[in-house]
C-alpha cells in the first residue's frame, strides 16, 4: 500500500433491549452465547469463535465472503464490571494486514424492565482500507443480531 495514513474517529451506538442488564451482559460474557450472534452475514465463511472472558483475556474470530477477503477480529478485555461495563481494545485485519485498532466501551444501563446499551468506539483506521462509517455499519448489524438473539432466548423461556 502506498497510502500510509491514519484516520481517527469515534462513534456511539445506542440500543434498547427488552432484557435485563444481566441478560444482555451475559450475551457478551458467555462464549457460547456470543458465538451465536457475533457473526457476519449468513453466507460468510466463519472461523471458530474463541473467547476467554476475563480482564486480560482475549477473543478472536474471523470470516468473510466465500473466496474473498478474510476479516479477523482480535480483542483483549481491558475492564469488566459485571452487568455494567466491558472495555476492550482490538485490532481488525483483512487478509493478514492490520486495518484498524480500536477501543470499544460497552455500558449496560437499566431502562425500565430492559437495558439501554451504549457502545462507544474510538478507532484508528489505517491506510485507507477501512473507515469509521463501514465499522459503524458492521457494528450496527452485530447489535441487530444481538437483539434477534435476545428475542429468541425470551421466546424459549
Amino acid at each position: 500500500m502506498s497510502d500510509r495514513s491514519v484516520t481517527h474517529a469515534t462513534f456511539v451506538l445506542e440500543r434498547t433491549y427488552d432484557a435485563s442488564p444481566a441478560r444482555v451482559f451475559a450475551a457478551f460474557a458467555n462464549p457460547e452465547a456470543k458465538a451465536r450472534w457475533f457473526i457476519g452475514p449468513d453466507n460468510w465463511d466463519k472461523s471458530n469463535h474463541q473467547m476467554d472472558f476475563r480482564i486480560g483475556g482475549h477473543e478472536t474470530v474471523s470470516g468473510g465472503p466465500p473466496g474473498r477477503s478474510v476479516h479477523s477480529y482480535d480483542a483483549c478485555f481491558q475492564d469488566i464490571v459485571a452487568d455494567q461495563r466491558i472495555v476492550t481494545t482490538y485490532e481488525m485485519q483483512m487478509d493478514g494486514a492490520r486495518i484498524s485498532v480500536s477501543v470499544a466501551t460497552l455500558e449496560f444501563q437499566p431502562d425500565g424492565s430492559g437495558t439501554r446499551l451504549v457502545m462507544t468506539e474510538q478507532g484508528a483506521y489505517l491506510d485507507g482500507i477501512d473507515t469509521a462509517a463501514e465499522r459503524e455499519r458492521g457494528t450496527s448489524d452485530l447489535l441487530a443480531n444481538l437483539g434477534t438473539y435476545l428475542q429468541l432466548q425470551s421466546a424459549r423461556a
